[in-house]
């Protein structure tokens, strides 16, 4: 068999109870995960999961600076997606716009110093409800495994 064929009548086998539990939990997880985290954030800090996000990705950044698509990639994001959620952290004050020196069509986002000490306050909320809705339902997994198995699905 090919890499691009389609098995044979033979060669298909049913998921395992198991295997089968995984596969139809996945939905599930990929909704209510990011939704529940979301929730405690806006809750409790006014600040979205995905604004969250972008902020540490920038924080992580050289010279806390992203281009616009970078970032957008980071935050598995479209670019328009990307351009809301800048501009609402703009209004803030707590990302800015520069452009780039290589391009000077292209511009960055950077975090500001208000958007560095927004992130840090927000840090523990996104901690615990990371701790709370995830990472405690794996307490008996090997986390560096199961970490190297969701990349390369992811990829």
């Amino acid at each position: 068999m090919t890499r691009n064929s389609a098995p044979g009548p033979k060669e298909v086998r049913p998921l395992d109870p198991d295997e089968e539990a995984v596969v139809r939990s996945l939905p599930h997880l990929i909704y209510a995960l990011p939704n529940a985290i979301d929730g405690e954030m806006t809750r409790e800090q006014r600040l979205s999961a995905t604004e969250y996000l972008t902020l540490m990705h920038l924080s992580e950044a050289p010279d806390r600076r992203l281009r616009m698509g970078e970032l957008a990639e980071a935050c598995a994001m479209s670019c328009s997606g990307m351009t809301r959620i800048v501009r609402r952290l703009m209004s803030q004050d707590l990302i800015g716009r520069v452009q780039c020196d290589q391009d000077a069509r292209s511009w960055k986002a950077e975090l500001t110093d208000a958007g560095l000490a927004r992130l840090e306050e927000a840090w523990p909320t996104n901690l615990a409800a990371v701790r709370r809705h995830f990472l405690a339902h794996l307490k008996d997994l090997d986390l560096k495994e199961l970490a190297a198995a969701l990349q390369k699905v992811a990829t």
